[in-house]
């Protein structure tokens, strides 16, 4: 597998601005501000597992031209400046009397003043990551301003990738993938869900993944009931039903796909239900092209479901974006009714209950390209894989 380079040119955080301040105009703010870490990455460039602390926060102000201007803890000011960024403004993080709210409402200030209005990520699927006081404390400070949400904008940007994005997805979705398919040389029967679950992460990682930062795993008698929990130390027995769904990334993206695997045999019910979902992911990604919708893509798969005998599913949706974080808008659902475009990565996931207190549920990874879409990842085989 070719490895893509890591990063970006400058070139593509200047478009992504670019495209930003069209927003914004549109939109008429005067400025955004960005506080979450996939959104300031995104217009930066800044990768760091620090985000992980909650001590501090961050703040990134696009303002209507120019680039970013980044007002951040000063113990991230040396790793900012290998950005693009070159207007920088740290302080001595953390200060709870004064978290960066001074300076960045200085910051703001300095900006030219049009409309009198700043955008943020205030609406779904999005969060402040900063104390609400302090979000208070700046709006006293910037009483002058109104602050508006600009979530679904920023999240419709944000859902169309670049060659280099999809590249980078293509290749831990390879990674991934790889990895499933060699579950038949070391998993068995007698094994826990977590030995079997931390082997895999092994493998993944020695192919070249940057991490396994979601894995969860299920297994029971013929059938699993939950899909977001474990791995557990419950024993694998033969007879049993697994499921392992992961999202490992490479250079700050996701992929994010699941595999089912029986032990020792399979009974009919079971093999049928695996062969109902896999024909329900092929059905979805066939509806797949631009001018399409999730809706679309949500009723051919349920119709399959439904033909097939499903009982319901609690999940919600059937499948969603994907990108620098493991789920992205849009949702695969019966009234999302995105558009699709080129650029869009999505995931299938079709998901049943088959029997009572037993599902099967399916996902495959994909991009919509200019005649339909294409797979990213290596697609399973519709006969349930057994492990003797």
């Amino acid at each position: 597998m070719t490895v893509p380079d890591r990063g970006f040119p400058v070139s593509e955080f200047e478009q992504r601005t670019r495209k930003l301040q069209i927003i914004m105009r549109e939109s008429e703010v005067d400025a955004v501000l960005l506080t979450t870490e996939p959104n300031v990455r995104y217009f930066t460039g800044f990768l760091t597992q620090f985000w992980q602390s909650p001590t501090r926060p961050w703040f990134l102000i696009v303002p209507a031209e120019g680039k970013p201007i980044a007002v951040i803890p000063e113990i991230g000011v040396s790793g900012m400046a290998q950005t693009w960024v070159d207007d920088i403004r740290g302080w001595p993080s953390p200060l709870p009397e004064d978290d960066g709210i001074s300076l960045l409402i200085s910051a703001i200030q300095e900006l030219p003043v049009r409309f009198g209005r700043i955008g943020m990520t205030l609406g779904a699927e999005s969060f402040l990551r900063m104390p609400i006081n302090n979000f208070e404390l700046l709006k006293s400070g910037l009483f002058r301003f109104q602050f508006v949400d600009i979530a679904d904008r920023l999240h419709n940007l944000r859902m169309v990738k670049s060659d280099l994005e999809i590249a980078k997805t293509r290749f831990i979705c390879k990674i991934v993938s790889a990895s499933f398919l060699e579950m038949p040389e070391f998993a068995s029967s007698g094994m826990t869900e977590s030995e079997i679950v931390s082997e895999l992460k092994i493998r993944i990682l020695g192919k070249g993944a940057d991490s396994v930062s979601y894995v969860v795993a299920g297994s029971g008698p013929g059938g699993y009931d939950s899909i977001i929990m474990g791995p557990t130390s419950r024993v694998v027995e033969d007879g049993d039903l697994m499921i392992i769904d992961t999202g490992s990334t490479y250079d700050g993206y996701f992929s994010d796909f699941d595999r089912n695997w029986a032990f020792g045999y399979a009974d009919d019910a079971t093999l049928r239900a695996h062969e109902i979902v896999w024909d329900a992911t092929e059905a979805g990604f066939k509806a797949a092209r631009p001018g399409a919708t999730t809706t679309d893509l949500w009723t051919a798969m349920n119709d399959v479901m439904m033909a097939g005998g499903s009982l319901g599913n609690d999940v919600g949706r059937l499948g969603h974006g994907l990108g620098i974080e493991l789920t992205e808008r849009p949702s695969n659902t019966a009234t999302d009714n995105t558009v699709l475009k080129e650029g869009m990565v999505m995931t299938l996931e079709p998901g049943m209950a088959f029997a009572p207190g037993k599902q099967m549920v399916h996902e495959e990874n994909m991009v919509i390209t200019e005649h339909g879409a294409e797979w990213l990842s290596i697609r399973a085989e519709r006969e349930l894989v057994v492990i003797n």
